[in-house]
């Protein structure tokens, strides 16, 4: 039987929800004034009435539903779905998928702004277990600079609540975000940042265009060699109580990955040893790369 979903296009996702099934609650990021960001620049935030969701979810063939284990709640920002309406999209996804083992989600500071404790605590006992949560940088300069609209320790208290209420946290930073100025400031803060939180895992992103030229002529960019110093400085003075590390988006020019405190000197070794071996290529290291999208 053929049978797919009718997206609202560009549809992104995180790497890790590749096998998932991924499913429109709203279109858009309730957000979408960061700078640096075009993820969702040719879209108006929207939010799906739950009666159009829930038909999608029932519109699944009886013989693919078992095949089914997560699910990835779209787009930018599906935990600013109001909570009435987001439980019976949880709990329709139960009852029509017998495996359904965990359902995930992006989630901006704004939409952890609409949610209490208990209301995070309901949401994760209907399966909604993980949160991807965009912080970019723990510098507030450099937040500021890219209108994130929340400062490092507003986030901090946000992503709190979340762990209070016994989700998992997947937290990015932008390597690149500050630019040269703030490189090193970017970099120790962020590590601070996540030094404070330990959230479950935390992943390295790398700056590159997607409707955001404006941003790029207000920047001077790091060259390659200034990506591999920026990522050396953060991995080194990362120290959370436990977190796994994944610099593997395709975005990124070094990957890695392990498990801190166990494999924190593995993974500073990897970042020398990538540093040191990119310095002996000086017309490669003192490049600054071509970071549009189109090349990935």
């Amino acid at each position: 039987m053929f049978w797919y979903l009718d997206y609202d296009e560009p549809v992104y996702r995180p790497p890790s929800e590749a096998q998932s099934l991924i499913l429109q609650i709203t279109l858009g990021c309730s957000q979408n004034r960061c700078t640096f960001c075009g993820m969702y620049k040719t879209k108006h935030f929207t939010v799906r009435p739950v009666e159009e969701v829930v038909a999608q979810v029932a519109a699944i063939p009886a013989t693919h539903r078992p095949m089914i284990q997560r699910v990835f709640l779209a787009d930018g920002d599906a935990l600013v779905y109001p909570q009435e309406g987001l439980v019976k999209i949880l709990d329709a996804l139960d009852r029509m998928l017998p495996n359904l083992r965990r359902v995930a989600a992006y989630a901006s500071p704004n939409s952890l702004t609409t949610k209490t404790v208990d209301d995070l605590v309901l949401l994760r006992e209907k399966k909604l277990k993980l949160l991807y949560f965009g912080l970019e940088s723990g510098d507030d300069r450099t937040l500021s600079e890219v209108n994130k609209g929340y400062g490092a320790d507003e986030m901090l208290a946000l992503c709190r609540k979340a762990h209070v209420a016994g989700m998992k946290l997947s937290v990015t930073a932008i390597l690149g975000l500050a630019g040269r100025e703030r490189s090193d400031e970017h970099a120790a803060a962020t590590a601070r940042w996540i030094n404070a939180l330990s959230p479950t895992y935390f992943s390295l992103l790398t700056l590159f265009h997607r409707h955001n030229d404006d941003f790029f002529r207000s920047l001077e960019p790091l060259t390659r060699g200034g990506i591999l110093e920026e990522a050396l400085t953060l991995v080194t003075q990362l120290n959370p109580l436990r977190t796994i590390l994944r610099s593997n988006h395709v975005s990124n020019i070094l990957n890695l990955a392990g498990s801190y405190p166990r494999d924190r000197e593995k993974i500073i070794s990897q970042a020398q040893e990538a540093l040191h071996f990119a310095a002996q290529r000086p017309e490669w290291y003192d490049e600054v790369p071509d970071y549009r999208e189109d090349r990935f």
